[in-house]
């Protein structure tokens, strides 16, 4: 079966994925994280694309964005992908090839489930078992959104920005959704969401003729644990 068109809706967000090449480690120390992330802001600012949450863990990353066409988000991975892939070669006297393909996506019903997976994104290295808390994790969007820190190059939704009437409303309602977590089945079914280029919510008219899976699945009984996310998805 042919592979379907990448899936971008004006207005709705983006659910990025990226894995190593063959679940190698793309962050080896501390200074590869800092370079990404630095090359990562100077294209959204370059390409005009909205950063609202992201997660750089050691084998793939996650981003959730929101861009004003599909084109500007296939330059900026291009452009993150080149300028990282050329750092990361020329450091270690490596040649070829360091991400898995091409970058996963999904769109998100904002109205439904974008709150899901900002704190899906941001509770990976939890469910990973590399910290307790995400706090304790330096390299993603949480300590902004929980007031521990303040990074410019965030974007925040206009969903997030309905959490409170002031910055200290929105983060001390955010930290009580990440406390509650997040349930196995509701995880898995953003990972293949993303990793199948599905629409995550109700299917809008646009979408009427591709193929697409259903939205996220009720609540268990029980919560599972969940395989980690530590490990390529």
């Amino acid at each position: 079966m042919p592979r379907q068109s990448r899936l971008f809706i004006p207005g709705y967000p983006i659910h990025a994925i990226q894995r190593g090449h063959n679940r190698m480690q793309v962050f080896r120390d501390r200074r590869d994280y800092e370079i990404y992330l630095e090359i990562l802001y100077e294209a959204i600012t370059d390409f005009e694309i909205e950063l609202h949450a992201f997660v750089l863990m050691s084998n793939h990353i996650h981003l959730l964005l929101s861009s004003s066409d599909k084109e500007s988000l296939a330059r900026l991975f291009q452009s993150i992908g080149r300028r990282y892939v050329q750092y990361f070669n020329r450091r270690d006297g490596r040649r070829g090839t360091l991400w898995e393909g091409r970058y996963r996506s999904s769109t998100i019903d904002s109205e439904r489930y974008l709150l899901e997976v900002y704190r899906y994104i941001e509770l990976n290295p939890v469910r990973a078992g590399m910290v307790e808390l995400p706090e304790q994790y330096k390299y993603s969007s949480y300590g902004h959104h929980a007031g521990l820190e303040i990074n410019s190059y965030i974007s925040d939704h206009e969903i997030f920005w309905r959490l409170g009437n002031t910055p200290f409303e929105r983060q001390a309602s955010y930290k009580a959704l990440v406390r509650e977590g997040i349930q196995a089945t509701q995880s898995q079914t953003i990972t293949d969401h993303a990793l199948h280029g599905w629409h995550l919510g109700g299917k809008p008219e646009s979408l009427k003729l591709r193929r697409n899976n259903a939205g996220l699945r009720g609540r268990p009984k029980k919560q599972l644990l969940e395989t980690p996310d530590s490990v390529p998805i």
